[in-house]
């Protein structure tokens, strides 16, 4: 059986994160690590606690209180590296936009040996009226085109939610803080000739007001970053593509 382990970069989600852990297909699941980034809520007893107050089985909670969403991510990496490192890792937000219990069908294609690395895809799924801000969609739709442009090879999204082998992971060195980790991840992921791909996936709208799409300034930077990660990559990418 594939060792799956799920990680969950939180920030003041104490309402969203009990809907994205009772959501998750346990019984497919040896591990899940929710990052703590710094939260000024409940988010810690949301994690670890259920509804009735019994501990939440599997469920370990990690504090990184450098702020961003790649420092939460790296810092969940580091548990599992330093702990039991898994066969799988899936990514995927605790704002209960995405739906957890496709987890299954994320990790397919790599259960089959079909893939080393699967994203998401909300545009190719099911998006909820209103769950893709028009920032996010406009920006979403730039980034992927410039990859194409660029690279040639086809994204259709930088979703979060998504899976890729542990050893696969590891050798693409992953270093971004914040707003940059999802794109870093695919770029890096075609230059170093990983089996990409993409299933559809349904996104809705997020509980709670998003720390970046949310706001002119999270936009903003996140679009920077993006940008700089698929022009650093570029041409890595490129040759990852040929090999």
């Amino acid at each position: 059986m594939t060792r799956v382990a799920v990680v969950i970069p939180v920030f003041n989600e104490e309402r969203s994160l009990p809907l994205v852990l009772d959501a998750l297909p346990m019984e497919s699941i040896e591990r899940v690590v929710v990052c703590d980034n710094g939260s000024t809520d409940r988010s810690f007893e949301a994690a670890t606690r259920t509804s009735a107050g019994a501990p939440r089985e599997k469920v370990e909670v990690v504090h990184e209180p450098r702020k961003g969403y790649g420092s939460a991510c790296l810092a969940g990496l580091a548990h599992l590296r330093a702990t039991s490192p898994p066969d799988v890792v899936v990514f995927l937000d605790g704002d209960f936009s995405d739906h957890p219990e496709e987890l299954p069908l994320v990790v397919a294609p790599i259960e089959k040996g079909e893939a080393d690395f699967v994203v998401g895809s909300r545009t190719l799924g099911n998006a909820e009226r209103g769950a893709l801000l028009p920032q996010a969609r406009v920006g979403n739709a730039i980034a992927t085109r410039l990859i194409r442009v660029l690279t040639g090879f086809v994204y259709t999204d930088l979703g979060p939610f998504r899976a890729i082998r542990w050893e696969a992971l590891e050798r693409l060195g992953m270093a971004d803080h914040d707003f940059g980790w999802t794109c870093e991840m695919q770029m890096k992921a075609i230059g170093a000739g990983l089996r990409i791909v993409e299933v559809p996936v349904s996104y809705r709208r997020r509980v709670g007001v998003s720390k970046i799409a949310g706001t002119v300034t999270g936009t903003i930077r996140a679009g920077f970053k993006i940008l700089l990660w698929v022009f650093r990559h570029a041409g890595a990418a490129r040759m990852g593509k040929r090999t």
